[in-house]
C-alpha cells in the first residue's frame, strides 16, 4: 500500500463554542445566620458540600503568620467525638472524603459523598467545624512538617524563585510578601493554644456559607432540613473577626534585578513582574483576555517567542494572581544559564509590545474563543461547580458573575486589551528575580544594564548524610 505524502498546509480551525449556562443555584439562610446555597446537578450522585468562610491568611496577625493554614489542616486531626483515625474511618464508612484547607482569602471544610449519605457526612463536617480539639502532639507534628517544607522550598529553585519574587515586590510586613502558610520565624512559634485562638478568632456561622451541589433529588431529604439539623445549633461567635481589605504596599517603584546565587546551576528560574490587581475590578474580563494573549495560552506571545522561536525554554507563562488585595503579576520561565539575559530581554520586549499596540485580530479571537470554549469544561463535576460558587463568596462577587462571564469575554475588544495592558503593565517598576549561577549570569546582566543588581549568596540547607 502506497504511503501518503500529502502535507496539510493549514492547521485545522476550532469550531464554534457550544451554548452553556452555569447551573442555577438557590440561596437561603439557616436560623443562626449560616448561608445555604444549593445547586441541583441531575445524575451526579456524588454530592459535594463545602462550608466556606471568606477569611484567610491575609486576615491573620503578622506575628502568627501561617496559623490560619495550620489551623485549617488541623481541623480534621480530631474532634470531641472522634480522634483523627476515628474521623477518617467514619468518613470511609460513608464512602466520603473529608478535608479542610485555607488560602489567602478563604477557608473551606469540604466533603464528597454519595447523595444518600449526605446527612451523615454533614454531621462529620459540623463536628470538624464546631468541635475540633487540636491535639498538642498533632499540632507540633504539623508545625514541624511545615518547617521541613520551608527548608525544601529554599533548596528548590522553582519555589525559591516564587518566594523571592513576592518578597521583592511587596514591602516587608505586607501579607503577600510571604507564602500563605507562613515562614519559619512565625511558624516555629505556633502551638495548640495559638491554633485554638485562631479558630475562635475566625469561625462564626453568621459569616459562613454552606454550598451543596449534586443530584439533590437522590439525597432523599430536604437539604435545608439536613443543614439545619447539623449546623442549626451552632451559636454565633461575637468575637469573630470581620474580613478586612488587605493593606498592600509595593516594596519599590523602580526596576530592580535580584539574583539568588545557586553555584553551578545549569538553569535559571526567572520571574519578572510587580504588584498586580485585586479580583474585584471592572475590567477583569479584558485583563483575562490580555493575559491569555501574553502568556496564558500555549500559543501565547511569550511561549511562541521563548519556546518556539528562540528555543530557550520548555514553556513560558504570565498572568495576574488576583486576590482580595492586589496579588502579583508575573512572567515565569526556566532557561539554560547561558541564555538567561537574552530570555529576560525578550520578556521585556514582549511586555512593551503588549502595551504599545492592540493585539492582532487572530490573537484576540483565539484568546476569547479559548476562554469561552474552555469555560464549560471547568464545571463538569459537583466539586468544580461548588468551588466556583465558593469563589463568588470569598471574593464578594455578584451572584450572576458566572452567568455573565462568557458574554463579557466575547465583548472584549482589541482596544480594551491594549488599554488594560497600558494601565496595568509597568515596565519601569519590574522586579527581575533570577535563581541561578550568579557568577555565570552577572557579566551579561551588567552589560545589558537592565537595572540595579542585588546578589544574594544564600547558604543552602545541608543535606542529611546517607544512611
Amino acid at each position: 500500500m502506497a504511503k501518503s505524502t500529502t502535507v496539510i498546509a493549514e492547521r485545522p480551525t476550532h469550531g464554534e463554542p457550544r451554548p452553556f449556562q452555569f447551573p442555577a443555584f438557590e440561596r437561603t439562610e439557616l436560623s443562626n445566620g449560616l448561608g445555604l446555597i444549593t445547586v441541583h446537578l441531575p445524575g451526579r450522585a456524588l454530592v459535594s458540600a463545602s462550608l466556606i468562610l471568606p477569611a484567610g491568611a491575609v486576615d491573620e496577625p503578622p506575628e502568627l503568620g501561617g496559623a490560619t493554614s495550620l489551623m485549617a489542616r488541623a481541623l480534621t486531626e480530631g474532634t470531641k467525638n472522634h480522634d483523627a483515625i476515628g474521623l477518617t474511618e467514619a468518613a470511609e464508612r460513608l464512602g466520603a472524603s473529608l478535608h479542610a484547607e485555607a488560602g489567602w482569602d478563604g477557608l473551606s471544610i469540604s466533603v464528597e459523598v454519595p447523595a444518600e449519605r449526605l446527612s451523615q457526612a454533614l454531621e462529620l463536617a459540623a463536628e470538624v467545624a464546631m468541635a475540633p480539639t487540636f491535639p498538642a502532639a498533632d499540632i507540633e507534628r504539623m508545625r514541624d512538617e511545615r518547617l521541613n517544607d520551608l527548608l525544601q522550598a529554599k533548596a528548590d529553585p522553582r519555589r525559591r524563585a516564587d518566594d523571592a519574587f513576592v518578597e521583592t515586590i511587596y514591602a516587608k510586613g505586607t501579607p503577600y510578601s510571604r507564602p500563605s502558610a507562613g515562614l519559619a520565624d512565625t511558624v516555629a512559634k505556633l502551638d495548640a493554644e495559638a491554633i485554638r485562638s485562631m479558630h475562635q478568632r475566625f469561625l462564626d456561622p453568621g459569616k459562613m456559607t454552606l454550598i451543596v451541589g449534586g443530584d439533590l433529588e437522590a439525597v432523599g431529604e430536604d437539604v435545608r432540613s439536613i443543614a439545619e439539623s447539623r449546623f442549626g445549633a451552632w451559636s454565633r461567635n461575637a468575637a469573630a473577626i470581620e474580613p478586612s481589605k488587605p493593606k498592600v504596599v509595593p516594596a519599590r517603584s523602580e526596576r530592580i534585578v535580584r539574583v539568588i546565587h545557586r553555584p553551578g546551576s545549569v538553569q535559571t528560574e526567572i520571574r519578572v513582574g510587580h504588584v498586580g490587581l485585586p479580583r474585584q475590578i471592572p475590567d477583569f474580563h479584558a485583563i483575562s483576555v490580555m493575559s491569555a494573549i501574553l502568556g496564558g495560552l500555549f500559543n501565547s506571545r511569550l511561549n511562541r517567542k521563548l519556546r518556539e522561536e528562540k528555543g530557550y525554554t520548555y514553556g513560558a507563562g504570565a498572568g495576574f494572581d488576583m486576590r482580595r488585595g492586589p496579588g502579583p503579576f508575573a512572567v515565569r520561565a526556566a532557561v539554560n544559564t547561558e541564555v538567561t539575559v537574552p530570555a529576560v530581554q525578550e520578556m521585556l520586549v514582549e511586555l512593551e509590545k503588549m502595551r504599545a499596540a492592540p493585539p492582532q485580530t487572530s490573537e484576540l479571537h483565539a484568546a476569547r474563543d479559548y476562554l469561552v470554549g474552555v469555560f464549560p469544561l471547568r464545571f463538569e463535576t459537583p466539586p468544580a461547580v461548588v468551588g466556583a460558587i465558593a469563589g463568588l463568596i470569598i471574593h464578594g462577587l455578584p451572584m450572576d458573575e458566572l452567568d455573565r462571564y462568557r458574554p463579557s469575554i466575547e465583548a472584549v475588544t482589541d482596544a480594551d486589551v491594549q488599554g488594560v495592558a497600558t494601565r496595568n503593565i509597568r515596565p519601569d517598576e519590574l522586579a527581575i528575580v533570577l535563581v541561578g549561577d550568579a557568577d555565570a549570569i552577572l557579566p551579561g546582566l551588567e552589560a545589558a544594564a537592565l537595572g540595579p543588581i542585588v546578589v544574594d549568596r544564600e547558604d543552602l540547607p545541608a543535606e542529611e548524610p546517607a544512611a
